[in-house]
């Protein structure tokens, strides 16, 4: 194999691939990148068994082939060179030679046929829709993911397809984050999956403004296929989690008392600032609603106190409620609207979040002490 590459289209490439390679493996080639030249592309993939992310750069291939390279070790080397562009060469003992400018380098590989193999995709379940309107309800639902690892189920986003919808949920038991979408989904295509944790995360480092990405899905794998315009391509592949994702449904209240419009950014700040007043021990902010104003406030014996005071339109009866302030945080960060619409029942039950849009969060609140 031999090219000619700019150091900005290689380092675009790893950049993609290699953090789904851990650093503690047993197996030697894991802990490599997949190199494959062919035409005027040279394609890097990289896999830790659960999750496989290929990226296609342009390159200069004089001939054609694959090796597989250390991928801390190589793109170490290829950040740190000086000169805009750098040859590849690999002899047939799979030892890459890197050279650009004054710069000399050898590393040893391993043969691309003990690479793990990228999965395929028989069945015509696919769904293509824009990259931004997936990266937005990724962004709106994948900081209410689990992490409690006996719940596995919970450890990553449900999506669902069907009825000309695309559904994303998230939960940890605590809280619950939902948004939905018109998508063009024919009946062949309908179904629902568990996308992992460690997929979500690079779905949201890698998806873009713009472009389009195509999502394929089989009885335990789905693929995300990333095109932009320039035609430069990332495809990631994840298995999926096994279980079926609890009636999320039952635990989104029926009805509600009193809507209360805020604006979200002096909402959040508020938060943030009465958060510094909280503990480990007392975790806590008190949202007390009155005539035209809601209060904000956090105690906590070893830290001190705070009260913010926010104008708000409330002409119901006066409500107390209290929140673990992180989980208002996280949804409130995560939009862009202006406004937010708090909707609750009473002191006890669950608190619900929405916008003038297909968004739905629902917290439980803390016991007042």
């Amino acid at each position: 194999m031999n090219l000619t590459i700019s150091k900005e289209q290689i380092m675009n490439g790893l950049q993609a691939v290699q953090n789904v390679v851990g650093t503690r493996t047993t197996l030697p080639i894991l802990s490599n990148v997949l190199l494959r030249a062919e035409g005027q592309r040279l394609e890097l993939t990289a896999t830790d068994l659960d999750v496989t992310i290929t990226c296609a750069v342009e390159a200069s291939v004089k001939k054609p082939g694959s090796t597989t390279v250390p991928v801390k070790r190589l793109f170490g080397i290829v950040r740190e060179l000086g000169n805009a562009e750098l040859d590849l060469d690999v002899d047939e003992k799979n030892i890459t030679s890197i050279r650009s400018g004054p710069s000399f380098y050898r590393i040893n590989g391993l043969s691309a046929d003990e690479f793990p193999p990228t999965p395929k995709f028989k069945e015509e379940k696919k769904v293509s829709l824009p990259q931004q309107t997936v990266k937005g309800m990724m962004k709106k639902t994948s900081f209410a993911v689990s992490t409690d690892e006996s719940r596995y189920v919970l450890n990553g986003i449900f999506l669902t397809l069907k009825d000309h919808k695309m559904t994303m949920v998230a939960t940890d038991g605590r809280r619950l984050a939902l948004v939905d979408e018109e998508v063009d989904v024919n009946e062949a295509s309908h179904g629902e999956f568990i996308i992992p944790a460690k997929a979500v995360g690079e779905l949201n480092r890698l998806l873009q403004d713009k472009g389009d990405v195509e999502i394929r899905y089989a009885e335990n794998q789905a693929s995300f296929d990333l095109k932009d315009e320039k035609g430069s391509s990332i495809l990631i592949v994840t298995k999926l989690i096994e279980g079926n994702y609890p009636n999320y449904r039952q635990v989104i209240p029926a009805e509600t008392k009193e809507r209360i419009g805020l604006l979200r950014e002096e909402f959040l700040h508020a938060l943030k600032r009465a958060e510094i007043m909280t503990s480990e021990k007392a975790n806590s902010v008190k949202l007390s609603f009155g005539q035209n104003k809601l209060e904000i406030t956090a105690n906590s014996p070893e830290v001190g106190e705070a009260k913010e005071t926010l104008a708000v339109n409330y002409k119901g009866s006066d409500m107390a409620i209290a929140y673990n302030p992180k989980y208002l945080i996280d949804p409130l960060n995560a939009l862009s609207q202006d406004e937010v619409f708090i909707e609750l029942i009473d002191e006890l039950s669950p608190g619900v979040l929405k916008i003038n849009g297909p968004f739905l969060y629902v917290v439980m609140p803390m016991r007042l002490s």
